[in-house]
């Protein structure tokens, strides 16, 4: 095999990071709301990744109560110096921009240092002398003279008191004039220059990737005359990869240089319900300035295989059946669990759910567990045991792409009967697509998915497919819809629906399959 299919991340993995130590790379995306928050990857061959854990996986670490929906985890950014990984990231709506360290990136990581710094999208370089940077968006001083008048600054870190010393410099505003939304800044010392790589024009359709370079480490930095030197803001929605941008760069140890980016998969319309998705691709240099994949420079689904000896890890099977001791990694909570509410030990081999009060309608912490989307055509199976004693309880299946905007296919009880309801959330109000009286003590929920059509079924079989609604519009599932950042996730789900209760949903297993 010669080539590799793009993304290399599928689903809701954005705005990717990555360093090089040795032969091994690492990768780490941003999370908002979900917890645990941030998973690193690790890699061989650029290509093939496994998630070795998640940099926020404590309380302690991260506080995500009462965050907005698309709040929270933003843009983190990895390093590694002396012996050390660093990320740092912005922890939107509470506290700001933070580091946390480790010696091994699997994990444990410390506690955050948080920075005095304004902005968002935080960065870091360590210059040939032992200096550390700190690299970010801001406003720009002068004031808002039009929506996204922002900047890319620096300020010098003391990794001794993990604090921002001397002055703050200015240093670019982007490509073109007006630009909007100077983002994701990285820097790199390449051949004596100081490189400044960003993003700007926001994070839809106009997205892009300009680039700056200094002799100075405070600047004056002077954009490439050719930028921006990524974007597909010229190929129009329908193209089947837009949104192209927040990228970062690493030489191989063969001399190669790739970039990992943000990009997204549009389908049914310019509707992105995987959200924006981590992409891989090949650039060279030219007279001192990157060129991505001269002749095209365009991000495509297929590319050619970097120089590096293949290495593929053992993925996880498609059926989780809650057998281990810990919830496996591809499993997200949202906001920070603050209390016990599930379980894989008090019923060996399932994933107990308690009913609380919190629903999903709330910025709160749910009995939720999901998973991302990943793929636009899937099928996603699950088996629960639940018996609703009240009217006001309920478990099942739910599709979700905010506390507004999300299907939920929940057994309870309705006027005295046991029902089997499926309720589309747009915009915050609930509406009722269909509901069949059922009345079993166990329930195998299915969601098909081929494109913008979900279709749910249901059975007290794990033969039986009985239809509940077919070819639902999937549609409120994109950002395009709902605002904000994030990709649809699915998962299993209980709740009081603002009652207490003792009650207890059990989820046998949960199978996720995607073509």
């Amino acid at each position: 095999m010669t080539t590799f299919k793009n993304p290399i991340l599928s689903g809701f993995y954005p705005d990717p990071s990555m360093c090089r130590v040795g032969d091994d790379y690492y990768l780490v995306t941003s999370t908002f709301e979900y917890y645990p928050g941030i998973p690193i990857f690790h890699s061989k061959d650029l290509v093939n990744w496994r998630q070795i854990g998640h940099v926020m996986n404590r309380p302690s670490q991260l506080d995500l109560d009462g965050v907005a929906p698309s709040a929270g985890v933003f843009a983190p950014t990895i390093r590694y110096h002396e012996g050390t990984f660093y990320v740092i990231n912005t922890l939107v709506g509470k506290r700001g921009n933070f580091i946390v360290t480790a010696t091994d990136p699997a994990g444990p990581w410390s506690d955050p240092y948080w920075l005095d710094s304004e902005g968002i999208d935080p960065s870091l370089f360590f210059d040939d002398d032992g200096k550390a940077y700190y690299t970010g968006t801001r406003p720009a001083p002068e004031g808002p003279n039009y929506f996204g008048n922002w900047e890319i600054w620096m300020q010098e870190l003391d990794l001794n008191t993990m604090k921002l010393v001397h002055d703050k410099h200015s240093l670019w505003r982007g490509a073109l004039r007006d630009a909007v939304w100077p983002e994701g800044p990285h820097t790199y010392k390449i051949n004596g220059y100081y490189y400044l790589l960003i993003s700007e024009g926001g994070t839809g359709p106009d997205h892009a990737i300009s680039v700056a370079r200094s002799e100075h480490i405070f600047g004056p930095y002077v954009g490439y005359k050719k930028n921006p030197v990524l974007t597909h803001r010229h190929l129009g929605n329908g193209y089947p990869i837009v949104n192209v941008g927040h990228s970062d760069i690493v030489e191989t140890t063969n001399g190669e240089w790739w970039m990992v980016l943000l990009a997204s998969r549009p389908y049914g319309g310019y509707y992105r319900n995987l959200g924006r998705e981590t992409f891989l691709i090949p650039f060279t240099w030219e007279e001192g300035w990157p060129v991505v994949k001269p002749g095209k420079s365009i991000v495509e689904m297929e590319e050619v295989l970097p120089n590096l000896p293949e290495k593929r890890w053992i993925q996880p099977p498609a059926c989780d059946n809650f057998e281990t001791a810990e919830l496996a990694m591809q499993w997200l909570f949202i906001r920070t669990p603050r209390e016990p509410f599930m379980s894989l030990d008090e019923r060996p081999g399932h994933l107990r759910l308690k009913l609380r009060p919190q629903t999903l309608k709330e910025n709160d912490n749910p009995s939720f567990v999901g998973r991302r989307q990943q793929h636009i055509h899937f099928h996603a199976r699950t088996v629960m045991e639940f018996t609703p004693q009240a009217e006001h309880e309920s478990a099942g299946l739910v599709l979700l792409q905010s506390s507004q905007f999300h299907f939920r296919c929940e057994y309870l009880i309705s006027n005295g009967i046991k029902v089997l309801r499926l309720t589309k959330c747009s915009q915050g109000k609930d509406e009722v697509l269909d509901e069949q009286a059922v009345d079993a003590g166990k329930l195998y929920l299915t969601v098909e998915a081929h494109e913008q059509d979900y279709s749910f079924y249901y059975g007290a079989r794990a033969d039986e497919y009985r239809p509940l609604a077919e070819k639902v519009d999937g549609r409120i599932l994109s950002t395009d819809v709902a605002g904000g950042f994030v990709g649809a996730c699915l998962g299993m789900y209980a709740s009081g629906n603002a009652h207490a209760s003792d009650n207890f949903a059990d989820f046998d297993w949960f199978e996720y399959t995607g073509y």
